[in-house]
C-alpha cells in the first residue's frame, strides 16, 4: 500500500472542507438550495414592509439556517426590475406586482402574505383639507403617489375613479417617492394631497401638516375605500426560483409567519425596541406611534385570501397599462401559494 505524504493529507482534507463549503453556502446537496441571498425590500424603513427588517433583528433568518442581505428600493416598481433581472432572490413588496407582470409574460409568486390591507393612507394638506374631503374633490389637484406605474397610482386611479374622475384629465398625479421627498412635495406645495404610509403619515400629522383622509391601515378602512380586501405586502419571487429552491422557501416562510406572529403578539413599543435606532429617525415616540397605527395590518399566518387575490385583480385590470382588457387571462393560482406557509 502507497502512504500518502502529510502534504498530500492537509491537501485532501483542505479540498473536502472547501466542497462541504460550498454545499452549506450554495446548495442542500440534492436541489441546489442556496443559503446566501439577497432580498429587496420596496422601502425598507416603511412600516408596512416592517417584518422583513424585524425578522432580521430577531435573528430568525440566521435561525434556519439563512445569511439574508436586505437591500431597498424606494418604489415597488424599481424592485420588481431588480428581481427580473436577477439582481435579487426575492422582494418584500405589493402582491400586485405579480399580476401585473404576469400580463407580460413572467411569473411571479408570493410565497408569503404578510399583510391583506394595503396599509396606505391618503394625506392631504392640512391647508386643503376644508377643499379635499373625498376623493370626489381630487378633481383639479395634484396628487401625490411613489411612482408612476406604482401600487399607489393604481389604487389612486381607483379611488377617483369610483367618482368618475381619470388620471391626467380630471387629475395630475406627482411622482412623490416616500419620507422625505413625500413630506417636501406636500410643504411646498407641489402635490394637495397624496398616498404614502407610515412613519411618513405619524410625522405629518403629528407636526400638523396633513390630515388623513382616507386610511386603509384597518380593515374596515381598507373596505370602505376599496370594496373588499387588497393584499398588499408580500414576499414575492420568480416561480423558476420557487420551484428550484422549494427548501429554502420554506426557510424563508418559517422565519417570516414566526416574526408575523411576534408582531400580533407584542406592542408597539416592544417592536420598536428590536428595530434599529435610526429607523426611529430621533423620535422614537413617533415611530411607536406609526407602528401602533399600522400594525394591525399584518396577518397573523401568512396566508393569502382567494378573494382578497381577486379583488387585486379587478382593480388592476382598470388601470394597469398591462393587465387592462386581459382579465380573464390572468391565472390567479399561479401569483401566490400557501404550501410553505402551511407548513411553517
Amino acid at each position: 500500500m502507497k502512504l500518502r505524504t502529510p502534504a498530500v493529507v492537509l491537501l485532501a482534507a483542505a479540498t473536502a472542507l472547501s466542497l462541504a463549503a460550498c454545499r452549506d453556502s450554495r446548495s442542500d446537496g440534492a436541489g441546489g438550495t442556496q443559503t446566501n441571498l439577497k432580498i429587496m425590500v420596496g422601502g425598507i424603513d416603511k412600516v408596512i414592509y416592517l417584518p422583513a427588517k424585524l425578522t432580521e433583528q430577531l435573528g430568525y433568518f440566521k435561525e434556519q439556517g439563512l445569511t439574508v442581505d436586505l437591500a431597498t428600493q424606494q418604489a415597488g416598481v424599481n424592485a420588481e426590475n431588480s428581481l427580473i433581472a436577477g439582481d435579487v432572490q426575492g422582494v418584500v413588496g405589493f402582491y400586485d406586482h405579480t399580476i401585473d407582470l404576469q400580463t407580460k409574460g413572467k411569473c411571479l409568486q408570493s410565497v408569503v402574505q404578510l399583510a391583506n390591507i394595503p396599509g396606505e393612507v391618503e394625506v392631504v394638506a392640512t391647508a386643503k383639507a376644508d377643499q379635499v374631503r373625498s376623493a370626489a374633490d381630487f378633481k383639479g389637484r395634484k396628487l401625490g403617489v411613489t411612482d408612476l406605474g406604482s401600487s399607489t397610482d393604481f389604487l389612486t386611479q381607483f379611488l377617483a375613479s369610483q367618482h368618475g374622475l381619470k388620471a391626467g384629465t380630471d387629475f395630475t398625479e406627482v411622482k412623490a417617492g416616500a419620507g422625505s421627498t413625500f413630506v417636501a412635495s406636500l410643504e411646498n406645495g407641489q402635490i394637495d394631497a397624496g398616498m404614502t404610509t407610515d412613519p411618513t403619515v405619524a410625522q405629518l400629522t403629528s407636526t400638523g401638516k396633513g390630515k388623513v383622509l382616507m386610511d386603509m391601515r384597518t380593515v374596515e378602512g381598507t373596505k370602505a375605500a376599496l370594496g373588499g380586501l387588497y393584499p398588499a405586502s408580500s414576499l414575492y419571487m420568480t416561480c423558476d426560483y420557487v420551484a428550484a429552491h422549494q427548501d429554502v422557501v420554506q426557510k424563508l416562510a418559517n422565519a417570516l409567519v414566526k416574526t408575523l406572529k411576534f408582531v400580533n403578539t407584542h406592542s408597539a413599543a416592544e417592536i420598536a425596541e428590536k428595530m434599529p435606532a435610526d429607523f426611529a429617525g430621533g423620535n422614537k415616540d413617533l415611530y411607536v406611534k406609526a407602528i401602533n397605527d399600522t400594525k394591525s395590518m399584518f396577518n397573523a399566518d401568512g396566508r393569502m385570501p382567494a378573494d382578497g387575490a381577486a379583488n387585486v385583480l379587478t382593480v388592476l385590470s382598470q388601470f394597469s397599462p398591462n393587465v387592462k382588457g386581459k382579465k380573464d387571462t390572468v391565472d390567479l393560482s399561479k401569483t401566490y401559494t400557501t404550501r410553505f406557509v402551511d407548513k411553517s
